[in-house]
């Protein structure tokens, strides 16, 4: 398996996991976006196709942005959506990030968008695992 599907099915699991988070396919069963509160936190497309496996968060912390766009191959998210802070980063590059670097912008993506009370959750939670 290649290491930029492997890295897309480790994101995946790590979303899946996130407070109230749910996985949607809206425009097919070959794309996949994970959702909190009826609003996307990470587009994750799919392993199957022509393009390589990637990822689209939205990142509004600029340290993070300028991070995420320096990964090789990252550009801002298509139909409008960079401009409000959405990166895609393609995931089987040379020098992508790790799947811990792609997590922690799934987590901040998340955060972006979720409820309070969801992040309440997640910090209680991470609090708990230490």
């Amino acid at each position: 398996m290649k290491s930029g599907v492997r890295k897309w099915e480790a994101v995946r699991e790590f979303a899946r996991r996130l407070p109230e988070a749910v996985e949607d396919h809206p425009w097919g069963p070959e794309d996949c976006v994970m959702k909190v509160n009826k609003k996307i936190f990470v587009f994750l497309g799919n392993t199957d196709g022509p393009e390589q496996p990637g990822l689209s968060v939205k990142l509004k912390d600029e340290a993070l942005h300028g991070h995420a766009m320096a990964a090789p191959g990252a550009e801002p998210t298509g139909y409008g959506l960079g401009r409000s802070g959405w990166v895609s980063v393609p995931l089987a590059e040379k020098g992508a990030p790790s799947v811990q670097v792609l997590c922690e912008w799934v987590e901040e993506s998340y955060r972006t968008v979720a409820l309070k009370r969801h992040v309440r959750e997640l910090d209680a939670r991470m609090q708990a695992e230490g």
